[in-house]
């Protein structure tokens, strides 16, 4: 039996897209192996909603903050006591005092490609500092990592271009979605209702960071709202400076049918996927794109960037866009928007799409890489 540790401080909802990465690893993992012994380490944050379901795995808390110091100095002391043959950051942020083999993966560059202050809401000088750190921990993280796993070949290759250490020992496995599980009594009519959404309407779930694109995609509805009036865009995110920043442009461009309903319920999703008429992502930058992907599993046509990795991942699913172009935005909504055989098309293609992968697959894959590399 070998000891494996797994770093989940982003482990669920808080974790965004990394945080379901590390959920979905950690329970299909507790579904293929029952041999060896795992440490789960946790943030107070989310150290109740893992819950283990096999005796060979083991919660830990691990109450230090990403990108601190604590995590620098504090997290690795914790990690040392309990003398563990391979552990596991699913994001670069490997604490620099960590010196045992540890595996590393790597969902994108985008700090690297994204370096703009406009990107954060720290002081300029604080922000170049913390730049600079970065770029200095994730080359640690790679240079002295036992294996790389990238989540896309588009991914591996933005990796190489930067890192040329990672060559030899870089694979890519795959992330997968699965449709979701809760089960929701009231009618979609009510959810929506509770949210203040409109039918019919456009969505978009995720963040509002810069890269995303969000302030473009506005611009264009407004465009589109020339030729469908009764058409709204939905942006499904949590509350913070970016979303801030972008309901101050709708209200200074005086835009009509934009609804911002903040956070959705995990129980709620899935009525507001079915009912939208098409799901919009415009990201200029993406590691894997999720996102997308989960739209079509929900039966949702998609409008899509064809930046960096999402040909890759969604193929003949979505249909793709120069999303740096505001007016290809804006001719794609029109076009799937008014093509009722377009949109099945999509959503059948979509659901094939989404065949091709699995968490379970991805696991198993993970799992090897730890064996080799204990």
């Amino acid at each position: 039996m070998v000891r494996i540790g797994i770093d989940a401080r982003f482990y669920g909802s808080i974790g965004k897209g990394l945080g379901r990465y590390t959920q979905k690893l950690i329970e299909h993992l507790e579904k293929i192996d029952s041999e060896n012994q795992y440490f789960v380490f946790l943030r107070r944050e989310n150290f109740e909603e893992y819950v283990p379901s096999r005796p060979n795995f083991q919660k830990v808390l691990a109450d230090y903050q990403w990108y601190s110091f604590s995590e620098q100095f504090l997290f690795p002391k914790l990690l040392h006591s309990y003398k563990l043959d391979l552990m596991h950051f699913p994001h670069f942020n490997v604490p620099i005092f960590y010196f045992r083999k540890f595996v590393i993966t790597i969902h994108d560059l985008i700090l690297l490609h994204f370096p703009t202050k406009h990107a954060s809401t720290l002081s300029p000088s604080f922000y170049w500092l913390k730049f600079l750190a970065y770029r200095l921990v994730i080359w640690l993280a790679l240079t002295r990592s036992q294996k790389i796993i990238a989540v896309s070949e588009f991914t591996k290759k933005d990796i190489l271009s930067q890192y040329s250490v990672a060559k030899s020992k870089i694979v890519v496995t795959y992330e997968a979605c699965e449709k979701n599980a809760f089960e929701n009594l009231q009618m979609p009519a009510q959810i929506l209702e509770k949210y203040g959404i409109m039918k019919p309407y456009l969505l978009y779930v995720g963040n509002a960071y810069p890269h995303k694109n969000l302030e473009r995609l506005i611009s264009a509805f407004a465009q589109v709202l020339t030729q469908k009036k009764d058409l709204h865009l939905v942006l499904v995110g949590k509350q913070d400076y970016f979303y801030a920043r972008l309901k101050a442009q709708v209200e200074k461009q005086k835009i009509a049918n934009v609804i911002f309903p903040g956070f959705v319920a995990d129980q709620d999703l899935s009525a507001v996927y079915e009912q939208a008429l098409a799901y919009v992502f415009p990201s200029l930058y993406e590691g894997f794109g999720l996102p997308p992907l989960e739209a079509m599993e929900e039966g949702v046509p998609v409008v899509c960037s064809a930046a960096t990795c999402l040909p890759e991942v969604l193929n003949q699913g979505a249909f793709f866009i120069d999303a740096s172009e505001e007016t290809a935005i804006t001719k794609a909504i029109l076009q799937v928007a008014s093509d009722e055989n377009l949109r099945k098309e999509l959503i059948s293609k979509g659901f094939e799409q989404v065949k091709k992968y699995s968490w379970d697959k991805m696991a198993r894959e993970t799992l090897e890489i730890y064996l080799k590399n204990i």
